[in-house]
C-alpha cells in the first residue's frame, strides 16, 4: 500500500467514531464539494471514497437505531402489556 493509500485508510477510520449527524453533515459537504466540479480529479476520488465510508456507517447507525425502536402492545382495555419490533405486526 502507498503512503498516500494508507493516509486515506487513516483518514477514514475517523468515521467510525462519528454520530449519525456528524457524519451526514460531513457527507453533505462532500456532495456539495463534488457538485461544484471545481476539485481536482485525484482530490474528487479521495472525498468520492470517503463519502462512500460516510455513508455505510450512515447506514450502519440507522440500522442499528431501527432494530432498537419498539412500539408498545396495548392490552383490549388499553393498557400496555409489552413490546414487539416496531415492523412485527
Amino acid at each position: 500500500m502507498t503512503a498516500e493509500a494508507n493516509d486515506d485508510v487513516k483518514t477514514n477510520e475517523d468515521v467510525r467514531a462519528m454520530s449519525f449527524e456528524q457524519a451526514l453533515d460531513a457527507l453533505e459537504k462532500i456532495v456539495d464539494d463534488l457538485e461544484r466540479g471545481d476539485v481536482p480529479l485525484d482530490q474528487s476520488i479521495r472525498i468520492y471514497e470517503r463519502g462512500e465510508a460516510l455513508k455505510a456507517h450512515c447506514d450502519r447507525l440507522l440500522k442499528a437505531a431501527e432494530d432498537k425502536v419498539e412500539k408498545i402492545r396495548l392490552s383490549r382495555d388499553g393498557k400496555p402489556v409489552g413490546t414487539e419490533p416496531l415492523d412485527g405486526e
